[in-house]
């Protein structure tokens, strides 16, 4: 079994101001920096066997904080990245409502039926990651692992490796520098990439 601890980036300043970051690539703020470095604290007592990360910047940057501490490298992982909002993407919340004001309201109510205009799909996302995080555990069984990434993605593995339910994505999304923790075996990993083929049809 691997234990894999699915850590969020620090805070950035599109977080403040209420913009989509998706894939573009704002870098930390003030304050991300120092949650990245309390994360580091927290984190680095843990045995860490290795450190992986999304390529996003605010990702790489809260887990090279943890790096320096415990001298390891970061590995980067495209896999790990947030959803690609494609047109929402650098655009604040405010103007996502009045400029797509019915694919908003669809994507914040049903967003398994719903994508960002040009983006990903919620289940294109849980694929990725859950592969990403598949060849971790191979790399690492019985190890313990930092994984950094970013909110949907740690809310999708909650609900693919803990059975959280669906409709309660919203709920799940942690907030800056906090994490889940997943004890994952090659079995239950492959399994919910497997389930992935076998979603209800009501999340489709």
């Amino acid at each position: 079994m691997t234990t894999i601890y699915a850590v969020r980036h620090g805070e950035t300043p599109w977080n403040v101001e209420g913009r989509y970051q998706g894939q573009l690539d704002p870098p930390l703020n003030e304050r991300g920096r120092a949650q990245a470095e309390a994360t580091a604290r927290a984190l680095a007592p843990l045995h860490i066997d290795a450190i992986y990360s999304s390529d996003l910047k605010r990702a790489a940057q809260t887990a090279e904080a943890l790096a320096r501490l415990i001298h390891l490298p970061v590995r980067l992982d495209p896999r790990l990245r947030e959803i690609n909002q494609g047109e929402w993407q650098g655009v604040l919340v405010q103007e996502i409502e009045r400029r797509w004001p019915v694919e908003f309201a669809g994507w914040r109510r049903a967003p398994w039926h719903h994508r960002p205009p040009g983006g990903e799909r919620l289940q294109d996302v849980q694929e990725r990651v859950l592969a990403a995080l598949h060849d971790i555990v191979a790399q690492h069984p019985e190890g313990t692992v930092a994984v950094f990434t970013h909110k949907l993605p740690i809310a999708l593995l909650t609900i693919a490796l803990k059975g959280a339910p669906p409709d309660r994505l919203w709920e799940l999304l942690p907030a800056n520098g906090a994490w889940e923790i997943f004890h994952v075996t090659p079995q239950n990993s492959v399994r919910a990439q497997q389930q992935l083929l076998d979603e209800p049809p009501s999340l489709r």
